[in-house]
């Protein structure tokens, strides 16, 4: 298969998904700019523009029991020779612990090794997760309280979103990005210059509302390159285990470049690993840090 028929492909299942998952924030492609490159690289019949995976979530509100409705979110990234390769899929769901939601990814990649190796296979994944994904939550857990009272409405998900612009240099958008960290209690970076870093670290509803605010600015290009969420138990001490961030601050490295514009990736790769986060330089740059 080549390139350009990779690429249809991807593009025939996605749309083929939006159809099947049409209601509201059932189908949410969560980075739009890759998509647009994607269906360009079709019509053209070129991989070349193309610089972006499509990155997305589907939604299912599936019965764990006669009592309870759970949705489980599946966050799709297909790379760019998939269905030659396979997808990069986490699902995830407020009612699994960590070790369930381990386990249970550990069986949709063994599923999806054995059976569909080479094909498109996301709808294949929905349905395995149909079929099989009540049996990793335990029943107390899904159990009405015993006292009867609600359970307390607090966020159970560490969302980390680490954001890729082409520039950062306006003065009032750096602005904006401390400001609403600050009010938003983010944790986390921003690396003003060319390109443009931003990470943001803490409850799901307050790293989307950031990225809400952040996208409406007028930007070149400013996407999500890559997206962890981490459930955890409801306490602000774990929270803290969770956090690689201890205050939200902007970072300025050494720069270089004809215009002085261009951080020292050096020392940026040196300031994410100290922080335990050196793997994500590759994800940004398509380099090994140095």
């Amino acid at each position: 298969m080549s390139e350009v028929e990779q690429a249809e492909a991807q593009l025939s299942e996605i749309e083929l998904l939006a159809s099947m998952f049409p209601g509201e924030n059932e189908f949410i492609v969560n980075d739009q700019l890759a998509l647009a490159e994607l269906k360009d690289c079709v019509e053209k019949r070129t991989m070349e523009g193309r610089s972006s995976k499509v990155y997305f979530t589907v939604n299912m509100s599936l019965d764990v029991s006669e009592e309870a409705m759970v949705t489980f979110s599946l966050a799709c990234i297909l790379p760019f020779k998939y269905p030659a390769v396979l997808p990069e899929i986490t699902v995830r769901s407020v009612l699994l612990s960590r070790s369930q939601q381990t386990q249970l990814n550990m069986d949709l990649i063994a599923y999806l090794q054995r059976s569909c190796w080479g094909d498109v296979c996301i709808l294949n994944a929905t349905e395995w997760i149909r079929e099989h994904a009540s049996g990793y939550i335990s029943r107390d857990t899904i159990s009405p309280n015993a006292t009867g009272s609600p359970a307390p409405s607090v966020d159970v998900i560490l969302t980390r979103l680490w954001i890729y612009s082409h520039h950062i240099y306006n003065k009032c958008k750096r602005k904006n990005i401390l400001e609403w960290a600050k009010e938003l209690s983010l944790f986390g970076f921003s690396m003003p210059g060319k390109p443009g870093v931003v990470c943001v670290e803490g409850p799901q509803s307050a790293c989307e509302e950031f990225w809400s605010r952040l996208r409406k600015l007028n930007w070149k290009r400013i996407l999500i390159r890559h997206r962890e969420d981490i459930p955890f138990d409801a306490t602000n001490d774990e929270m803290e285990k969770q956090r690689k961030f201890s205050i939200f601050e902007e970072k300025v490295f050494n720069v270089n470049g004809a215009r002085g514009n261009h951080m020292d990736f050096g020392q940026l790769y040196q300031f994410l690993s100290a922080k335990g986060c050196g793997d994500v330089f590759r994800m940004f740059f398509g380099v090994e840090g140095q």
